[in-house]
């Protein structure tokens, strides 16, 4: 086997090894997003330091996703899209605290910002991996309707009970997505040579 060979198959075991971690993490974070959409909808509505520390908890954990997110990928991979997301995140969690001091209409509108901003990142991430990955459409698509959702969340801030379900459903959806692109992944695992 000569030099080209074994350094094609290490690039494919590399891109085998990616797609599991990111199929794992994919799973993770769907469970997350459907736990707490659970407690959001119900003891999140009637309790409203619940629902404060659940407004705060999303940002915070797709801070920490994106951390792991970026170490699932080999190092020579370019990670700008995760840092800058993980940036916003971590700023958002801060936000998200200062903005319910005000009331939720105010950290409505700032989840809607972050939910812009990290939805058009996710679309751009999605985009690069689709050609070496696969499986990334559902996230192209989730990070398409994130930029929608967050437009949605700051037109309904003044009608917290909206923006609130509408928030509810946005995570519910995020955790659907992740399922298909864990699903998509399992695909792209088992065509691998390597896998």
């Amino acid at each position: 086997m000569n030099a080209t060979n074994e350094l094609n198959m290490a690039e494919t075991a590399q891109f085998a090894q990616t797609a599991r971690s990111l199929r794992t993490l994919y799973f993770v974070r769907a469970g997350f997003s459907i736990l707490w959409v659970i407690v959001m909808a119900t003891a999140g509505k009637t309790n409203a330091a619940l629902a404060d520390v659940l407004f705060i908890l999303y940002p915070a954990w797709d801070a920490l996703a994106t951390w792991f997110d970026i170490r699932a990928n080999p190092p020579s991979a370019p990670k700008t899209p995760q840092f800058i997301n993980l940036a916003i995140s971590v700023g958002t969690t801060v936000a998200v605290a200062l903005a319910l001091k005000a009331g939720v209409p105010t950290a409505l509108m700032v989840f809607g910002a972050w939910a812009i901003i990290t939805g058009v990142i996710q679309l751009i991430l999605g985009l690069k991996r689709r050609k070496a990955l696969g499986g990334q459409w559902p996230m192209i698509i989730s990070g398409g309707q994130s930029t929608i959702a967050g437009i949605s969340f700051i037109a309904l801030a003044h009608a917290p009970t909206m923006g609130i379900s509408s928030l509810v459903g946005y995570a519910a959806f995020g955790a659907f997505y992740f399922i298909l692109s864990a699903i998509r992944l399992t695909k792209t695992i088992k065509a691998s040579p390597v896998s």
